[in-house]
Formats: structure tokens, sequence, C-alpha cells
């Protein structure tokens, strides 16, 4: 049972929907844009070496970035979720209860300040972020 109240909760399921429509046009306008301008015609208009890794560069940044978009969108649906199974706003970790101003700030948090502190002390090395 959660210890946020309705409306607290309603609050976040509407920034969790805002965000999640977001991400999707993000993710949708991104890809139409690599259609349009595909590594294909990046690399034939260079002219050398340096420009190719220029443009090698320029691909991955755009895979990179739509990856952390598809990621975002993955956690943000996972919230929807655990507010729909009546899990929402609680810490996967120690199963207490996650803040409300740190839900305020982070709708998709899965840990309460202290796991999350914890978790990204013992993952730091790995280079990986979650909520």
């Amino acid at each position: 049972m959660s210890h946020l109240t309705e409306a607290q909760i309603r609050h976040c399921r509407q920034k969790l929907e805002a965000r999640r429509r977001e991400l999707l046009a993000e993710i949708r306008s991104e890809l139409q844009r690599s259609e349009e301008e595909s590594y294909v015609e990046l690399a034939g208009r260079v002219h050398d070496e340096a420009e190719e890794a220029v443009a090698d560069l320029l691909a991955d940044m755009n895979l990179g970035f739509i990856a952390r978009q598809i990621e975002e969108l993955r956690e943000v649906e996972a919230a929807l979720a655990r507010i729909e199974g009546g899990e929402y706003g609680v810490c996967t970790d120690c199963g207490g209860e996650i803040e409300p101003g740190r839900l305020e700030v982070q709708p998709a948090a899965v840990r309460c300040i202290e796991c999350q502190a914890a978790w990204e002390r013992t993952h730091a090395t790995a280079g990986q972020h979650s909520l």
C-alpha cells in the first residue's frame, strides 16, 4: 500500500504521462531526422579520414541520444506500471517509502534517497546510473 495520497499519485501520473509523450515525440523526431540525414549521406560528403571520423562520431552520438531516450521511456513506463500495481513510491531495495519530494523531482524513481546513494556508490565504476 502506498503512503502517497491519491492527489500525489495523480500528480505524479500526470507528470509521467506528459514525459512519456515528450520522449515519444523526441524519439520519433530524432529517428525521422536520422532517416533524412543518414550516416551514408554524412560519410558520402566527407573528403578525408578526419572528416569521416567526425561523421562516425556524429552517427554514434545520435544513436547514443536515442538509446538514452528509450531507456528513460522504459523507466517512465515502469513507473506508470507501479502506479497501476499499487507499488508506486516504494523503494525496490529496502521496501521503505520514497519521499514525496523525491518523486516530485524524479517521478520515475525506484529507490529512496539512501538506497539510491548506496546504489550509485556501488555502481559508479560501471558508469551506469539508474533512478
